[in-house]
């Protein structure tokens, strides 16, 4: 993925995009053990996350390219008249780009987390009833158990998205693209 993101020249990056997968992963599968909470549903953690990776693409940049970074902000070719529009139009473009990195991670494990943390309640209700209600509850229990492996490929997917967008932002912020 790296290789495929960034090329051969820029794998030093690896270490650090493998280890945000790994722990973005752990994170999310810690949330699906029964009691246990995923840090990755708090919209706190996610977008302190994701600026503060962002950050340090930015001075990534900053450093690579110097002043010239600053040239990703205006499209070549823009007239001059427009180019104060064009200006807080790319800054809010960028800046968009890391809240949205974090608001997706954040609601993806918040919704599946929540959806499967109900359901389960539930079903110990339907369970803890009856005899007969019991036996009615095992369809729903099935519907349950699909339900979580849907959650652990949310899981991995989620790790993954978050990992192939800080591998393009940080492709970017090497090519000035």
């Amino acid at each position: 993925m790296v290789r495929d993101q960034l090329g051969t020249k820029n794998e030093s990056y690896l270490p650090f995009i493998y280890s945000l997968f790994c722990f973005i992963l752990l994170a999310n599968l810690i949330g699906l053990i029964p009691y246990n909470y995923t840090i990755t549903s708090s919209i706190i953690l996610c977008i302190g996350f994701s600026f503060t990776i962002f950050i340090g693409v930015t001075i990534l940049s900053l450093k690579i390219h110097r002043l010239h970074f600053f040239s990703y902000f205006v499209p070549s070719g823009t007239p001059l008249i427009l180019v104060p529009l064009m200006i807080l139009i790319e800054v809010l473009s960028y800046v968009a780009r890391a809240f949205s990195l974090g608001v997706r991670l954040f609601a993806n494990m918040f919704a599946g987390h929540s959806l499967l943390k109900i359901l389960s309640t539930f079903l110990y209700q339907m369970f803890s009833s009856s005899l007969i209600i019991s036996i009615f509850t095992l369809l729903p229990f099935a519907i349950f158990i699909a339900l979580i492996g849907l959650e652990l490929a949310v899981c991995f997917i989620q790790s993954i998205v978050f990992s192939i967008l800080v591998s393009s932002y940080i492709k970017d912020a090497i090519d000035l693209h």
